[in-house]
């Protein structure tokens, strides 16, 4: 199975998305490992977006995401990474594919509500960042026979 780091940003938690967006992965079939609701420190935050550092963003980034609290959650899944991209859509919200997540609730890329790994390696750095590995659990649920052959 795999893993990826999705966390719902500020102006999710805020516009109290959290139980909607959780409910689209849920249905989606992808079992939620980890979980907790946090307010991101300014270091945290400078490891996290490392990549953006000196692009002209960087700086509204870090103080957005630091701007009250998120929900980190980490998601277990056949193709876990690409299954959670696809539901929550396009960056820009604009652009994004009608029934995703950002395309349903977002209008501007500054306020798209959510973050999700784009990668595997993205996703083991963001994983071990975020979470230890007794943050996380490993399960089986009944349903699962129905979801994975």
């Amino acid at each position: 199975m795999e893993r990826t780091f999705v966390m719902i940003k500020p102006d999710g938690v805020q516009r109290g998305l959290i139980g909607a967006i959780v409910e689209r992965l849920e249905r989606r079939g992808l079992r939620l490992v980890g979980m907790k609701l946090m307010q991101v420190s300014t270091e945290l935050a400078e490891k996290h977006y490392a990549i953006h550092k000196g692009k002209p963003f960087y700086d509204g980034l870090i103080k957005y995401i630091t701007s009250g609290p998120v929900v980190a959650m980490v998601w277990e899944g056949t193709k876990a990474i690409e299954v959670v991209r696809s539901t929550v859509g396009a960056t820009n919200p604009a652009a994004a594919a009608p029934g995703t997540i950002r395309a349903d609730f977002a209008l501007e890329i500054g306020r798209n509500l959510i973050h999700a790994s784009d990668g595997e390696e993205t996703a083991r750095f963001e994983i071990g960042l975020w979470f230890t590995d007794d943050e996380l659990l490993s399960y089986t649920r009944d349903q699962d026979r129905w979801i994975y052959e």
